[in-house]
């Protein structure tokens, strides 16, 4: 016998910009509305950095 499969969880995504001086007040933002971080990565121009994060999108899973 095989065990049940498991819901799989959908997810939705975001990139936002990250300014220097408010990284953690941004992230902290996010944060709290179930955003979690998956990596910060240079931005196109190399100048600014860019937050990549993922939240299960509600209802499923």
């Amino acid at each position: 016998m095989s065990a049940p499969a498991s819901p799989r969880t959908a997810w939705e995504y975001a990139t936002v910009p990250l300014i220097t001086h408010a990284t953690k007040q941004i992230l902290d933002q996010w944060g709290s509305e179930g955003w979690e971080l998956v990596t910060v990565l240079p931005g196109p121009t190399g100048e600014q950095l860019v937050a990549y994060l993922k939240r299960p999108v509600p209802g499923s899973g």
